[in-house]
This record gives C-alpha cells, structure tokens and sequence, in this order.
C-alpha cells in the first residue's frame, strides 16, 4: 500500500514518536522511508553580523544531522532491511515538507503532532497542521 514514507524530524520526543511508527509502518509495507529534516533560517534575517549568521547555521546544520543520525540508529537497529534516506534541507518547515511531498511521490507522511520550540505546543503545531491541511497524501500524527 505504501512505498514511500516521508517522516520530517527535528530531534523531538515527538518526532522520534512518530519515527517507531514510520518504522512500524515500512516493515510491514515494504516502504523506503525518507528522512527530512528541514533547517529554518527565516529567524536569522537581518541579525546584525554576517558571522553570527554563518555560525547559527553551521549549528543548525550540526543539530539536523544528530537528528537525522539518531532516526538512522533507530532504523537500523528495528528494522535493519528497511531503506532510508536521509535529507536537509533550508527553509520554511511546512512549505519544504509539503513540496517533498510532491517532488518525491509520497504514500504517506507520518510527523510528530508538535515539535520541540515551546509555540508549537499551543494547538496541534503550526507546521503538522499545515501539512494535514494541504498534503495530498495521507499524514499519520503521533502524539
């Protein structure tokens, strides 16, 4: 029924929630699961120094791989046979995730209902109901 997973992660417990799910998911389907972790630099506009700028990002960038390498461990150590991809990418979470959708012909999405920054606590996450709302796949949450 599936072939491709999208799983977006960025290092929270929710993420890595939804990841035993995705895994779950893909050994019983067969699906190669792709793994996205999106870096936003929307924030960093119009910081005062050009340096600062390039050392939060060479951080971002540091933090996405833990969490790209942390869903890696898991799949390798559940589910071994399963194939993954891992990818970064640079933007607006939301918009990334849904074009990923598109570019790549994903079955299904499965995502964590909040990340890890405090606001996304309030409702059901801005960026997971954004893609609920407007993916035109399936999008499995995980709580």
């Amino acid at each position: 029924m599936y072939n491709k997973i999208l799983l977006p992660t960025d290092g929270s417990k929710h993420a890595e929630k939804a990841a035993e799910h995705a895994i779950w998911i893909a050994s019983q389907s067969g699906a190669e699961i792709i793994v996205l972790d999106v870096i936003e630099t929307s924030s960093l506009v119009g910081l005062p120094a050009e340096d600062l700028i390039v050392r939060i990002k060479e951080m971002l960038k540091e933090e996405a791989k833990r969490s790209l390498e942390r869903i890696s461990e898991m799949i390798k150590e559940d589910e071994p046979e399963i194939k993954i991809t891992l990818t970064s990418k640079e933007g607006s979470p939301a918009d990334v995730v849904l074009k990923t959708i598109e570019e790549k012909d994903i079955d299904l999405v499965v995502m964590g209902t909040s990340g890890k920054h405090g606001l996304d606590r309030f409702l059901l996450g801005s960026v997971t109901e954004k893609v609920v709302r407007s993916a035109k796949c399936p999008v499995l949450t995980v709580h």
